[in-house]
């Protein structure tokens, strides 16, 4: 990514500082940190961070320990780098007195409550004492529309995801396991030069494909039942999403049908995407064609998703606070049939926002015309 766009993020995020009755934005969540500083390291787990960033209205911290210093200097742009020689929750009052924080904005979905209960503690014993201000969505909104260069990094991971699926279709015969296949994905994916895979790969094959989010098994797939692959990796940090749902010698006549049935709900799904919809329409559109073929009752997700840095971010493609579609969103649509004791089929599409429609960033390969 271009240095310019960093601090274009960083200085609409300090826009948006007064609004939010802020003063110190404090930046937890990984994938916000990378958008923001450029940053690449993950956390771990959940109580194990490799940092987290500080933004005032002329100041940019980015707070790391001896782990990570050298990594963040390298990386980060526009951010002075803090290595705390202590635990956070006693280093970091320090750094909030020094910034003059009076309200201090943390993403309240992103703070654990026994760090948040340490901080405010100590916290409320400064002078002049530092109030804690839960936020969400302040990077998150920003981060719903992508940029070109974001666009192109995901292109570039739906591609190499597209080689990947092939080659192990190539390979598909009765008897193999769901577990091997998904071992054969992870290390194509490693060979390829992904960063990591974006998920766990789902791979599920027969009853098992009506879990939509199976875990793989030793079961090994046959003949004319469905198998389910949901997969993706990250390049350049950031995600590709898709879902191909394969037969090998066919299905039966059911299984057919639920098929046909939920590529015509996708397609109809992929119509109804484009700039000022609102993001609860395509999912509308989908459902009631699933409806009407005698499946209702087996869709149970929303339609799509949007998908960036992390698999699953803003907006969501579903009936519950929609919000208006906008140019340049990179979202998901997979709709989906789970029949129990029979097998499943999800069909799934990245695509990008433009100013007609959409893009398709995934590859049609592998796609079934019955």
């Amino acid at each position: 990514m271009k240095k310019t766009s960093f601090r274009r993020r960083v200085a609409k995020v300090r826009e948006r500082l007064d609004h939010a009755g802020l003063d110190t934005l404090w930046i937890i969540q990984p994938e916000n940190r990378r958008y923001l500083s450029g940053f690449k390291a993950g956390d771990g787990q959940l109580t194990e961070s490799s940092g987290s960033l500080l933004i005032t209205r002329t100041a940019s911290l980015l707070v790391t320990d001896s782990r990570y210093t050298t990594e963040a200097e390298a990386e980060s742009v526009g951010f002075e780098v803090i290595t705390l020689k202590k635990a956070l929750a006693e280093g970091l009052p320090g750094l909030l007195t020094r910034l003059g924080t009076r309200r201090l904005g943390f993403e309240e979905d992103h703070l654990t409550w026994g760090l948040h209960q340490k901080l405010a503690n100590k916290l409320r014993k400064l002078s002049p004492p530092v109030r804690l201000v839960p936020t969400r969505g302040l990077v998150e909104d920003l981060r719903e529309v992508k940029d070109k260069e974001e666009v192109r990094a995901m292109e570039a991971s739906a591609d190499l995801m597209s080689d990947i699926l092939a080659e192990v279709f190539r390979k598909l015969k009765p008897g193999i396991t769901e577990k091997k296949i998904a071992w054969q994905i992870e290390g194509l994916a490693r060979e390829g030069g992904a960063d990591s895979l974006a998920f766990p790969s789902i791979v599920a094959s027969g009853p098992n494909s009506a879990l939509p989010h199976a875990v793989p098994t030793d079961r090994k797939i046959r003949a004319r039942e469905p198998i389910t692959f949901d997969v993706g990796v990250k390049l350049d940090g950031y995600c590709c999403d898709m879902t191909r749902t394969l037969f090998i010698d066919g299905p039966v006549p059911r299984l057919k049908k639920i098929y046909k049935t939920v590529r015509k709900a996708q397609l109809a799904g992929l119509a109804e995407v484009h700039p000022g919809v609102d993001s609860s329409g395509p999912d509308a559109t989908a459902r009631e064609i699933i409806r009407l073929a005698g499946f209702g009752d087996y869709f149970g997700h929303a339609l799509g998703h949007g998908v960036g840095l992390a698999t699953h971010e803003r907006p969501r493609l579903g009936p519950e606070k929609p919000v208006k579609l906008k140019e340049g969103m990179v979202v998901t649509v997979e709709p989906g049939i789970y029949v129990p004791r029979l097998g499943g089929v999800r069909l799934e599409e990245m695509v990008v926002i433009e100013k007609r429609g959409v893009r398709v960033l995934t590859r049609d390969d592998h796609l079934y015309d019955f």
